[in-house]
């Protein structure tokens, strides 16, 4: 994985164990200014000194956020991709837990929710839903 990566780059230099330094192919770079990392994990981190968004980078590479990170097997042996690590994900189910326990409140209150309102605690129902998927 982070073979491919780096075979897509130009100028690429090691500066230290798991990290390499190169020209990023998201704006006309003379000298190497994207930062890549692989972690102890496999996940790839990179980073353009010339703030470029990683999204920019990727796109020039032809690369999506999920082929920064490494492809896991599950206990049947598919493959299974997890593109947001854990801490991520329970951090964005307490922020939906947190609409839905203020909703709960304002009816318990016997505030009627508006239609907005009802519409977002269906939405965050939903992402609760896919957070325990993804996990």
């Amino acid at each position: 994985m982070i073979g491919d990566l780096l075979s897509k780059l130009d100028k690429v230099k090691p500066t230290g164990r798991g990290q390499w330094i190169a020209c990023c192919p998201a704006h006309e770079d003379r000298s190497p200014s994207l930062s890549v990392r692989e972690l102890d994990d496999g996940r790839i981190l990179l980073h353009c000194f010339a703030e470029c968004e990683v999204t920019e980078v990727l796109g020039a590479l032809g690369l999506a956020f999920e082929d920064l990170y490494p492809e896991k097997t599950s206990e049947h042996g598919r493959k299974v991709r997890r593109p947001f690590p854990a801490h991520d994900v329970l951090q964005a189910l307490a922020f939906e837990a947190l609409v839905v326990s203020v909703a709960a409140a304002n009816v318990a209150r016997g505030v009627i929710l508006s239609e907005a309102d009802q519409e977002r605690l269906l939405l965050a129902a939903a992402r609760c839903q896919r957070a325990v998927e993804t996990i």
